[in-house]
Formats: C-alpha cells, sequence, structure tokens
C-alpha cells in the first residue's frame, strides 16, 4: 500500500470577493423602499391573523398537508 504523504496538500483559496453593483437610480431606490413596506405590512397583517385564528382541534401536527401533497392518517400516508 503506497502513502500519499509524499504528496503536497493543493492550496486553499479563498473566494474572491463580489463585484462592485452599479449605483441604484432614484426610481429604483423608491421601488426597493415601497416593497419593504409592503412586506412590513405583509407580515404585520399576517401575525395579526394568526393570532385571532382558532385553534385546529384534532388536526395533523405539523405542516399543512393539502399545501404539501399528502394527508397521514394513524400512520398511513396519502397522496391526493
Amino acid at each position: 500500500m503506497s502513502d500519499n504523504t509524499d504528496r503536497p496538500s493543493p492550496e486553499v483559496t479563498p473566494p474572491t470577493a463580489a463585484p462592485a453593483r452599479k449605483p441604484l437610480s432614484p426610481a429604483a431606490q423608491r421601488a426597493l423602499a415601497e416593497a419593504a413596506v409592503r412586506r412590513e405590512e405583509a407580515d404585520r397583517l399576517a401575525a395579526e391573523a394568526a393570532k385571532t385564528r382558532p385553534r385546529e382541534l384534532q388536526g395533523p401536527k405539523g405542516p399543512e398537508p393539502t399545501r404539501y401533497g399528502d394527508w397521514e392518517r394513524k400512520g398511513i400516508a396519502s397522496d391526493f
């Protein structure tokens, strides 16, 4: 059996820095600011809705099955 200790180890090169982006136009900056405001508002409304939503009784645990495509009852999973 040969020993690989006589080979030099490959040099690890650090990743290069991302290239600099060109400056955004004022319209693009306004659009990004408006999108951030809309995103914050949507998150706030979703949090309020989650607080007022009634708890489900005897429902499935974990992610919503109708969204993820399978339903599990008593250890048996079925796709629909």
